[in-house]
């Protein structure tokens, strides 16, 4: 069995759809568990109704409502045009899912109130129509296609709008649910990102959470492999948006993939190698629009050779500054420190420590109001707005000679705020001024990958 996971891009259209079944009908043989995400752009629209219906606008929540059911009623239209029961059924199916979120939203919008449990609903609608279709669709191109609802095999805690899995529970129900799901089946098609929690109330994963979906139903049917089909040639070594002459990936570690991820490459959610790690499951990134591509093979450590494989970035982050001379020769400081980022749930990036000051890096995006003023009881805080993240990654890049040498030589003319080097060989992240962003990766990616030197581990 293998799972293949469709991204917006690939189930953007009917030309994208058609692709994808063309693709998955290749695979029949390997019995496909498919994930599929909403359709490009839809996921975005849905945000956007419900922050119209909390502003109580009724005007705009109609419309935008309008404009998500033509859409997928049209698509719905042209992909079963040569199939009249079916496509009737498949309307019908879609304006059923769509008169639900059309009340849903009315009612928030009627109060002007609306709850993280309602806008998990109003967000998750965009697989469940996706898959809805591309289910009907399957069908009629006579692959035997059954479809389940994720919301009943995806557990989470009670976060609606970024649950955290229930391995636990998520592993005891899939590989029951998929087997009975597959009876005379040729294929079985879910959702990603969306799930409920113990109580059935429906939560997400959050963003980009598809591809985590993915690999944790990969682990709970013990996958020979899982498949992330997007719109790129695989991994790179870096953004190609960004960066030019950036050079395709064959293969890569786990360990690196998932610094990758972390680190701000856009091909994967940064949870989703750890599922797959847990049963040596390799993931393959491949391209639907080039489907006979080769992609790139994300592998277990010894597989892959020692060097440096991407330059990866932040575009926009924080550097919180905390000063404090109680750091002296105290035991429990940085536990203090720490404890404050934690119960504010603010994540933590890079940490970087001296005898008396402490720097870390946090997104932009993060709330740090709290964190600050509770920091500044006792210590010195210094924020630094507008400030950019960039990571060297690869395989035992550490213990190099002369890598420090190298990653730093481009940068004579850059001010460097801060300096993490990861125990872990496979990282060096500093971090510059925003505005130097896009010079920095590229000078760093041209003296690493267009230059190259021997290095040899020591």
């Amino acid at each position: 069995m293998i799972v293949m996971k469709f991204g917006g891009t690939s189930v953007a259209n009917f030309e994208a759809i058609t692709r994808t079944i063309f693709i998955i009908g290749g695979k029949l043989d390997q019995k496909p568990v498919v994930v599929v995400s909403a359709l490009s752009k839809v996921t975005d629209l849905l945000y956007r109704i419900s922050d119209a219906a909390a502003l109580k606008d009724k005007t705009l929540t109609r419309e935008l409502l309008a404009e998500l059911r033509q859409r997928h009623v049209n698509l719905a239209c042209q992909l079963l045009e040569q199939n009249p029961v079916q496509k009737e059924s498949a309307v019908s199916r879609v304006n059923a899912i769509c008169d639900e979120l059309d009340a849903l939203a009315n009612a928030v919008c009627a109060v002007g109130e609306l709850s993280d449990r309602n806008k998990a609903i109003i967000i998750s609608n965009g697989e469940l129509l996706s898959s809805t279709i591309i289910c009907f669709a399957m069908n009629a191109k006579g692959i035997r296609t059954n479809w389940i609802d994720a919301r009943k095999m995806m557990v989470t805690n009670d976060a609606y709008l970024k649950g955290e899995p229930v391995e636990s529970e998520i592993v005891s129900r899939v590989p029951g649910m998929i087997a009975e799901a597959y009876e005379g089946m040729d294929a079985v098609i879910t959702q990603g990102f969306i799930a409920s929690n113990m109580k059935g109330e429906q939560t997400v994963l959050g963003r980009g959470g598809s591809d985590y979906s993915a690999s944790l139903i990969g682990l709970s049917v013990d996958a020979e492999r899982i498949e992330i089909w997007t719109d790129v040639d695989g991994v790179r070594t870096a953004d190609p948006r960004v960066v030019q002459n950036t050079k395709y990936l064959e293969k890569i570690s786990f360990e690196e993939a998932a610094e990758m991820a972390h680190f701000g490459a856009k091909v994967l959610h940064p949870l989703t190698i750890e599922p797959a790690v847990k049963k040596n499951i390799p993931i393959y990134v491949l391209n639907s629009m080039n489907p006979s591509g080769k992609g790139t093979a994300i592998l277990r450590n010894e597989l892959i050779e020692d060097g440096v494989k991407s330059v990866s970035f932040k575009e926009n982050i924080r550097v919180i500054n905390i000063f404090s001379m109680r750091m002296i020769n105290t035991s429990g400081f940085l536990r203090r420190v720490f404890e404050i980022f934690s119960e504010n749930r603010v994540s933590v990036d890079l940490i970087s420590t001296s005898e008396a000051n402490i720097s870390v890096t946090v997104d932009a995006g993060e709330k740090i109001e709290n964190v600050v003023r509770e920091l500044s009881e006792f210590a010195e805080v210094i924020v630094d707005e507008d400030k950019s993240q960039v990571s060297v990654i690869g395989k035992n890049i550490v213990r190099l000679n002369g890598m420090l040498k190298r990653t730093f030589a481009p940068l004579k003319r850059t001010n460097v705020y801060m300096i993490s080097q990861g125990a872990s060989f496979v990282n060096i992240s500093f971090v510059v001024d925003r505005e130097e962003l896009t010079e920095v990766v590229q000078d760093l990616h041209d003296h690493l990958f267009d230059n190259p030197e021997e290095l040899e581990t020591f």
